[in-house]
């Protein structure tokens, strides 16, 4: 059964938590007030045997990214004391959630205060890739800069051109609004459903529809597997030589190897990534691409962000154990 939370229960009766991940200092206190806290305070993801002690010893969880509670580590513990995961962050591909649900295990995790911050990284990301902001930078650092002329570094205009959204939830729409208001440019989506947007936007069918027809095309899906390798060989070949794909939502939803020979053979103007499919590891082929703008997961990672995603995720702890309504069950 649950252990009920409250001001007048003995220390002995808080549930207990265990913190799997350095989080900030202002969530860890919030979480020690409310309950019995072991606190991993480790940037590196919980072994598989990690995690089928955390099952075993803990009431509840708070994992994050990286995580991996694969079916078969809910298989390792039959009987699991654990009776919620509160997942740190939006995504939750890294969580069998079916295999959770047949434990008995409750999953949450915590929308909406990742939307500013990942729209944000996508416009970085976007207008980092068309003006080619990184290659600028290393040839300043490199010492190699030999001085300004008419025709030096090109890129491509971002205001007035066609944005292209795959995926337009909650952090699609936030994109197209700062790209539709700021820059003046026309959108296009795709997505399972027609949406009511405040600005006009074209829907297509499929993703090649779409890729075919936009200047830049920002991957904006949820991760697993029925996302995986959304963007592949063939959106990839439909897309204009000049047009530049963003991807700030998982991995594994773009085809690496296939990005990579398109960025090779320049079939496209360039790439910004936040996400790779096997993280933190990321080709060497990859890496040596003056065309490609790669940052280290960086979409959420503000302070004041860090910190909200946090209280989302002890607010889900919190509302299980009062065995009130989850606020964000996934």
């Amino acid at each position: 059964m649950p252990r009920p939370v409250g001001p007048q229960i003995d220390e002995i009766a808080l549930p207990k938590v265990l913190i799997a991940r350095n989080l900030p200092d202002a969530v860890v206190e919030e979480a020690r007030a409310l309950f019995d806290v072991t606190y991993r305070d480790r940037p590196n993801p919980m072994t598989r045997a990690e995690m089928e002690a955390s099952l075993r010893d803990y009431d509840g969880v708070l994992p994050t990214l990286g995580d991996l509670y694969d079916a078969q580590v809910f298989a390792a513990v039959p009987e699991p004391r654990c009776r919620i995961l509160a997942n740190f962050g939006v995504g939750y591909n890294h969580i069998d959630t079916a295999a959770a649900q047949t434990a008995g295990i409750a999953v949450t995790n915590t929308p909406g205060a990742v939307t500013d911050a990942t729209a944000d990284t996508a416009l970085t990301l976007l207008l980092m890739s068309a003006r080619r902001a990184a290659e600028g930078e290393r040839l300043v650092r490199d010492g190699a800069w030999e001085g300004w002329h008419p025709v030096q570094m090109l890129g491509h205009h971002v205001t007035g051109k066609r944005l292209g959204v795959l995926g337009m939830g909650r952090i699609g729409q936030a994109i197209a609004r700062r790209c539709h208001y700021g820059f003046g440019m026309s959108v296009a989506y795709a997505s399972r459903s027609e949406k009511e947007l405040e600005y006009p936007a074209q829907r297509f069918d499929s993703p090649q529809a779409l890729a075919a027809e936009v200047d830049f095309l920002v991957v904006a899906l949820p991760g697993g597997a029925a996302t995986r390798h959304t963007v592949d060989a063939s959106v990839l070949k439909a897309l204009p030589a000049h047009a530049h794909l963003i991807n700030i939502a998982r991995g594994d939803v773009v085809d690496e190897a296939a990005l990579i020979d398109a960025l090779e053979e320049r079939r496209i103007g360039g790439a910004g990534l936040d996400v790779y499919e096997n993280e933190p590891q990321v080709p060497d082929r990859l890496k040596a691409l003056d065309n490609a703008t790669l940052l280290p997961h960086l979409g959420t990672a503000t302070l004041e962000v860090r910190e909200e995603m946090g209280r989302l995720a002890v607010a889900n702890l919190r509302a299980f154990f009062a065995e009130e309504p989850l606020p964000n069950p996934v």
